[in-house]
């Protein structure tokens, strides 16, 4: 049983009930009350204190087998990081042969987009790490709101050595002591012209400029830059290219000016992931943790992840550590309706007060209901809807025309949702991103605790 012998079972003879031990103060009450001069003082309870040391160790004072299998747990899932150790990496090998395909092939740029959550950056770093095997630089930028060209080509130029450019010989002095074509730069602002220039003299290498987070940039000028510049590496044949990154419905949601760079690019919405695609992710992490996951406990993460993956991740880093926690190597149904109810804490604690307050209090449970027919198709959309989607998911037409009433009495009060019209025509969506997910969740809380009920009792 190794470390598991040092703490009782959830299952067997001399394991207490699962709701005793959620219930401790029943477990107080059966217990007779010492009399008054025979009881002690009560232990101070210890002040919290962190498990492990920031260079990944256990601390000296936490240093039993549980606190071993929470590190380890840890390193499996990191559903608030992306995903950098490609045992990791679940799927998306179709998407990640398409994206080589057309920067080593047809030596495009590429630009990748879809809804928050999708697994665009973890793409990323995989894909950089493949690049940096075939001896590409690969230089990433994550974007900001006041990105600009000339402090992002700086940061860009400065992970590129001087000795890759055409006119210094690597015994030069200068790339001898490392310097970067940031050197090159003068004090005034990087133009476009000057970019491509400096860029057009790369030789002996390929360079693959990733800017991530693209949808962040608010400055119109710096996607207008962007766009110019790539156009220019490609009329020049240069030996760098890029791969830009965001959340959006749509490429020139992200990228403007596509017309006049079209041909130049190859452009993917990443799709949601399979279920098998995320049985791997969850399996993957077995692999790395030591844990098992049952198949009911899996089949439950990949239902409520929805194509996902950052939900699968989030929802098995909560189970695989309520187990643990349990002191137990395998992870139940009952853990995932655990990180069910984790995730749920964390979704709502995003939503502005008015949101939680107008879910929590002002709509009833049949509404919330319908309501959550809708966040499964909105969370894959970028929180939007058609009324044909609700017209699919709810077969009573009376339970669809009550939920197009709620509807238009929320978007008059805009309140959870608005109506937009746009080149896509008239559309619905919730206004803020964090409640599709919420309600999603919550609706999946809601079937398992059903479903759950409604099992055949098993004996102990």
């Amino acid at each position: 049983m190794g470390w598991l012998s040092k703490f009782s079972r959830r299952r067997g003879a001399s394991a207490p009930a699962a709701a005793d031990r959620k219930a401790p103060e029943r477990l107080a009450a059966d217990v007779p009350l010492l009399p008054l001069r025979a009881r002690k003082a009560p232990r101070t309870p210890d002040f919290p204190r962190f498990q492990s040391t920031a260079s990944d160790q256990a601390s000296s004072h936490q240093n039993d087998p549980a606190t071993t299998a929470r590190m380890r747990f840890r390193a499996a899932f990191t559903p608030s990081q992306p995903v950098v150790d490609r045992r990791m990496f679940a799927g998306r090998g179709e998407v990640l042969t398409s994206m080589i395909r057309s920067i080593e092939d047809q030596r495009l740029h590429t630009v990748i987009y879809g809804v928050r959550g999708i697994g665009k950056t973890s793409m990323l770093h995989v894909l950089s790490q493949a690049a940096r095997d075939a001896r590409y630089i690969v230089t990433y930028v994550s974007c900001g709101a006041s990105s600009n060209l000339d402090e992002t080509f700086r940061a860009i130029a400065g992970n590129i050595p001087l000795l890759f450019h055409s006119q210094f010989d690597p015994t030069t002095s200068e790339a001898e002591t490392g310097a970067t074509l940031k050197d090159l730069l003068g004090p005034q602002p990087v133009t476009v012209r000057v970019a491509s220039d400096l860029l057009a003299r790369i030789v002996g290498t390929r360079v693959l400029i990733i800017l991530d987070e693209f949808d962040r940039c608010e400055l119109a000028e710096f996607r207008y830059n962007i766009a110019e510049l790539m156009k220019n590496l490609s009329d020049r044949s240069v030996r760098v290219q890029f791969i830009i990154a965001g959340v959006a419905a749509n490429l020139d949601e992200l990228v403007e000016h596509i017309p006049s760079i079209q041909r130049n690019v190859y452009a993917l919405q990443v799709p949601p992931m399979g279920p098998a695609e995320l049985r791997d992710l969850v399996r993957n992490g077995e692999d790395l943790s030591g844990l098992t996951f049952t198949d009911d406990a899996v089949r439950a993460i990949v239902r409520a992840a929805n194509g996902l993956p950052y939900i699968a991740s989030l929802l098995s880093h909560h189970a695989g550590l309520a187990a643990i926690d349990a002191g137990e190597t395998e992870v139940r149904i009952d853990d995932v309706k655990i990180a069910l109810a984790e995730a749920l804490a964390e979704f709502n604690g995003r939503l502005s007060r008015r949101a939680q307050n107008h879910i929590s209090e002002s709509l009833d449970k049949s509404s919330i209901e319908l309501l959550c027919a809708l966040a499964e198709s909105a969370q894959k959309a970028g929180g939007f809807f058609s009324l044909e989607v609700l017209r699919e998911k709810l077969s009573n037409p009376a339970n669809v025309t009550r939920c197009i009433e709620i509807i238009e009495r929320l978007e008059a009060r805009e309140i959870l949702v608005q109506r937009v019209e746009d080149e896509f025509g008239l559309r619905h969506r919730f206004i803020e991103e964090g409640v599709p997910t919420y309600l999603w969740l919550l609706s999946e809380q809601s079937r398992l605790s059903v479903s759950r009920e409604r099992a055949p009792a098993t004996g102990a």
